[in-house]
């Protein structure tokens, strides 16, 4: 028998989740605690594994400071565009990686305006840059073309 593949909205949804859980620098854990269940529920919906049913969501959306339409935002346009998909998933990946939400914070901090247009015209044109493998060290060179 083949094993049932999540709906892609519960999978939105569950990123929706882990983003604003990430972005608070809360645990699955500490999610799970609030919420009375245990983290490997939480796993589950992140993952779009298990349906959050309208009153948890609700719940998770109070502990997470958010409106219960966090969790939909731009859903119909990336279910429209499969590009659009893709790319809400790759942002959603990196936002909620250690790097990621580190440089988010530190860039929400700039206080200059002039200074963040700057940095993302920077990071725009090193982009464009050829990423040579890893040099062993943690750090990877970049190569300009």
């Amino acid at each position: 028998m083949k094993a049932k593949s999540p709906n892609a909205i519960d999978v939105y949804v569950g990123g929706r989740v882990r983003l604003r859980r990430k972005v608070l620098g809360l645990s699955q854990g500490s999610l799970a605690e609030a919420l009375g269940i245990t983290f490997q529920q939480i796993q589950k919906y992140e993952k779009g594994a298990n349906r959050i049913g309208a009153s948890r969501l609700q719940r998770i959306a109070e502990i997470l400071c958010v409106p219960v339409g966090f969790f939909f935002e731009n859903d119909a346009a990336a279910s429209a565009n499969v590009d659009a998909r893709r790319e809400t998933n790759e942002v959603a990946q990196f936002i909620t990686s250690k790097e990621g939400l580190a440089l988010s914070k530190a860039f929400l901090a700039i206080e200059d305006a002039n200074v963040r247009q700057k940095l993302l015209a920077l990071t725009r044109s090193l982009g464009s840059a050829n990423v040579v493998e890893n040099d062993g060290d943690g750090s990877n060179q970049v190569e300009t073309t």
